[in-house]
């Protein structure tokens, strides 16, 4: 079957989405992730449809959303203040969310500013929720000054200039590079509409990646007020008020074991390409330690059990995208839970 993409007005900005499933069932809104689109959870739709009424909106930067700038010192809000509008002016009064990747994070910041019309919270390799980089340790110690080696000076610069131009052979090798583990494959078809959605990532201070301001310290970036990689920095990022809930969303967090974007050894943050000698002039890890992103998540959801909240914890077979590696399983766990 094929998904149209619709468009909706929520006062706040012009949202495409798609959307199925039946009407008056459970209802599930999913949130994608950084430098994607509603699209990546269309391989899905022919498996949850039946059961629930599905709506995936492109988020604000992506997609074909209006493209309005992000203000990266609300940290996630921009994107979860949009959502709540959108399932707003869609009617839904009580709803479960699926968030993948920084969508997941998305979601938490739904949850603590909008919490009381949804049910039930599913994480697909969520981002460390003290941050993506600049973090030291387990519970998420800032690195000094503030966001050191976080924020939109983290982008690698080859793959910003490539989606800037639309480079279709440069953004498929980093698909199937980083998203999912070697040696899966999408389809042909599935993955040339993937490389288009990946491509129509507005590129600049305002969107992906952002500004970024120089620090005398290695690495030499700080973050900055504006635009994606910013919003995901420690320094306007932080989730700790997610802990402080009086009502806890029960949450299931799923990952796959080989996820190489938020992991303990995470190919996008600098103490760890630094450890391996990717980046140079590394001062070491006593200065600069990997992020320890997956360590970070599982302190941070035993705090969340302790203070009274349910949370299941699956991995999966796979990489970043483990649920499209395979997609019964994931499905499976995911009925299981809501």
């Amino acid at each position: 079957m094929e998904y149209t993409r619709k468009y909706l007005d929520t006062g706040r900005l012009r949202v495409a989405y798609h959307a199925a499933g039946t009407p008056g069932a459970k209802k599930l809104l999913l949130l994608h992730g950084n430098l994607s689109s509603s699209v990546f959870f269309l391989p899905l739709f022919p498996l949850l449809e039946k059961e629930y009424e599905i709506a995936a909106p492109d988020l604000r930067g992506f997609g074909d959303t209006e493209a309005l700038p992000i203000d990266a010192t609300r940290g996630y809000r921009d994107w979860s203040d949009d959502a709540a509008a959108f399932v707003k002016a869609l009617g839904w009064r009580s709803f479960s969310v699926l968030g993948w990747s920084m969508g997941g994070n998305v979601a938490m910041q739904m949850a603590t500013d909008h919490g009381g019309h949804i049910r039930k919270l599913a994480l697909l390799a969520p981002g460390s929720p003290y941050g993506f980089g600049g973090t030291r340790g387990a519970e998420g110690t800032l690195l000094q000054p503030p966001g050191l080696g976080s924020g939109g000076g983290c982008a690698n610069p080859t793959l910003v200039a490539m989606a800037a131009a639309g480079s279709r052979l440069f953004l498929r090798d980093v698909l199937r590079k980083y998203y999912f583990r070697a040696p899966f494959r999408l389809s042909w078809s599935w993955e040339n509409r993937f490389i288009e959605e990946i491509a129509k990532t507005r590129v600049g201070v305002d969107a992906y990646p952002g500004d970024y301001a120089y620090a005398e310290k290695w690495p030499h970036v700080l973050p900055g007020t504006r635009g994606v990689l910013n919003a995901m920095s420690p320094v306007y990022g932080d989730q700790r008020a997610f802990l402080a809930l009086e009502r806890k969303p029960p949450v299931l967090w799923i990952r796959g074991e080989d996820d190489i974007i938020v992991s303990d050894r995470s190919l996008m943050e600098f103490g760890y390409l630094g450890q391996t000698g990717m980046v140079g002039g590394w001062p070491g890890e006593e200065e600069y330690p990997p992020q320890p992103m997956v360590t970070q998540t599982a302190g941070f959801f035993d705090r969340y059990a302790e203070a009274g909240g349910s949370v299941e914890r699956k991995v999966m077979p796979g990489g970043h995208m483990c649920a499209l590696e395979h997609p019964e399983t994931f499905v499976t766990i995911l009925k299981e839970f809501l």
